[in-house]
């Protein structure tokens, strides 16, 4: 049916209001799984951060003494001091008067809404950093500190590709991560090479609670097959196809993906055994004014803590 003549529709009036919507929608990730995990409890008191460790003896099954015998005495158990060197990141945001005054979708303009995105991008930093693939910098006047990544802390409990190497510390025993794992050969994730470092995790005394992995290796995870079987469920017609806790010989494991790790590494994490500690915790600040606008400095100075690396597991070089 033809529109009369002279009928008015919205094609040819331009005064009409937008329409939009005052909700704003990220697409970028959010989660930090791994910082979420560690405990924050802790506060450091020097750039440098140190904590000790120690091993019981080696069990044996010959201890038996002669009944009134005068025994030597054993060795002491000495603790190693262990550390890592605080890191300082920042983000800063300056947003006009002008910006503040107007009326925009979500506020997303404001200076407040600024610092609260940036906060949120500051802990993507740091959970980036802990799972990268970095050694430990002491930094110097116009060197930046930073603090080693927790694979640079796991020497004993890995699986390495051909031509990787365990990372070193600036001690032999003791110390900080002077030197980052080297990267090897890539190979195939299998439930072998996970099962493996599991095994030796448990030998040494730890208690692997979560496995953290890329998209990749969480995909090829799901395929594991131990003893589970899967099967369609036909009263509510879905199809398990992925696995998010794997019960193993020694415990069960939750299967965590990350979006921010490498995508060669998983990680096998005792979260008892690892922490953040604060020199500076996460604050704000207000910058000098400078014109018609505001600035703020969002800060934190933090350091990962790996109190014992015998309790975690690396399976490395996964293509």
């Amino acid at each position: 049916m033809a529109v009369p003549t002279n009928t008015s529709q919205t094609y040819n009036v331009t005064t009409i209001r937008e329409d939009i919507s005052d909700v704003v929608d990220k697409v970028s990730p959010t989660e930090t799984p791994f910082y979420s995990m560690l405990g924050k409890s802790g506060k450091a008191e020097n750039t440098y951060h140190e904590w000790s460790e120690v091993s019981l003896d080696t069990a044996t099954d010959s201890n038996e003494v002669v009944e009134g015998d005068d025994p030597g005495v054993d060795a002491a158990n000495n603790a190693v001091r262990l550390g890592n060197y605080c890191q300082l990141s920042d983000k800063q945001v300056q947003v006009s008067s002008t910006n503040n005054a107007v009326s925009g979708v979500g506020d997303v303009q404001t200076l407040a809404q600024q610092v609260v995105l940036k906060g949120q991008a500051l802990k993507l930093d740091m959970e980036k950093q802990m799972l990268s693939n970095k050694a430990a910098s002491a930094g110097s006047s116009s060197t930046a500190r930073r603090s080693a990544s927790f694979i640079s802390f796991i020497r004993t409990n890995a699986s390495r590709g051909s031509g990787g190497a365990a990372p070193t510390l600036s001690g032999t025993t003791a110390g900080y991560p002077n030197a980052a794992p080297t990267d090897g050969t890539q190979r195939t994730f299998t439930e072998t090479l996970l099962k493996a470092v599991l095994q030796s995790i448990w030998s040494n005394g730890g208690n692997a609670k979560f496995a953290f992995m890329g998209a990749t290796q969480k995909q090829t995870a799901s395929t594991f097959t131990g003893n589970a079987t899967r099967f369609k469920e036909a009263e509510d017609k879905k199809l398990t196809a992925a696995i998010d806790v794997y019960v193993s010989d020694f415990g069960e494991i939750q299967f965590v993906p990350s979006r921010l790790m490498r995508s060669r590494d998983v990680i096998c994490v005792d979260p008892n055994m690892a922490a953040i500690d604060f020199l500076q915790p996460m604050k704000q600040v207000d910058l000098a004014k400078t014109g018609h606008s505001d600035k703020k400095l969002i800060s934190v100075e933090y350091v990962l803590k790996v109190r014992n690396e015998k309790a975690h597991g690396h399976v490395a070089d996964l293509s």
